[in-house]
């Protein structure tokens, strides 16, 4: 269930994109206010931001600049003021889409469809019969779900994210277990990367996917070669 947060001052209408949004089967919540809306941006997690451009104690632009640093959230904006430079400065921060009041509920709500299809797909990696997916943090084998420990599925998550290139042994090391700070030695990557094959491999022995670069690291194959 993809969760909505609404953002906007005018409480009837809020109250009603509430309603309809819940109907959809959307699990929602709304404020009006540019501080209650932070609060609960920090507070939860969210697929979609509906946000007013006015609000009566600062910018939606401001909370745009804002999220921008810590959060990937998509925003859909919505605005009165049916002004061009507003839609560029909308646009040019980031926003995923922009609607101008009055606006039609079905065509808010197809939007809203696109918008959160587009994000599921960026947040699966899928290659070679795997499927990682990041929103449940689980991994896929034709379709069966795969148990794996945190590290390995960071370990997959980092091999997906960069298929066809090889990687050095001291980069992953340096993504997966130093961003945690965390000092490992090289066995420890061989061994974490054995159990990985042995989970996703047809033939762990003989490695299609998770390839060994002799003397430097390991790569994820795409093909069948």
């Amino acid at each position: 269930m993809s969760r909505i947060l609404i953002i906007e001052d005018d409480g009837d209408l809020r109250e009603g994109l509430i309603f309809s949004l819940e109907m959809e089967g959307y699990e929602t919540a709304g404020c009006g206010t540019k501080r209650e809306g932070m609060e609960l941006l920090k507070r939860q997690a969210w697929d979609l931001l509906l946000l007013d451009c006015n609000l009566p104690d600062g910018s939606g632009f401001n909370i745009c600049v804002e999220m921008k640093r810590t959060k990937d959230t998509p925003i859909l904006m919505l605005t009165a003021r049916d002004s061009e430079m507003d839609e560029v400065k909308a646009l040019e921060l980031g926003v995923a889409d922009y609607m101008s009041k009055p606006f039609s509920l079905a065509v808010l709500k197809a939007r809203i469809r696109k918008i959160l299809q587009g994000r599921r797909q960026e947040n699966r990696l899928v290659s070679g019969g795997i499927m990682l997916d990041k929103d449940s943090c689980r991994v896929y084998k034709g379709g069966e779900e795969v148990p794996c420990s945190k590290v390995e599925y960071q370990l997959l998550a980092y091999l997906l994210e960069n298929r066809g290139c090889v990687l050095a042994k001291e980069q992953i090391l340096a993504h997966v277990w130093d961003s945690q700070g965390k000092f490992v030695d090289e066995n420890t990557l061989s061994v974490n990367i054995r159990r990985l094959r042995g989970k996703i491999e047809d033939d762990p022995a003989n490695p299609r996917r998770i390839r060994t670069v002799h003397g430097i690291g390991y790569i994820w194959k795409e093909g069948e070669e």
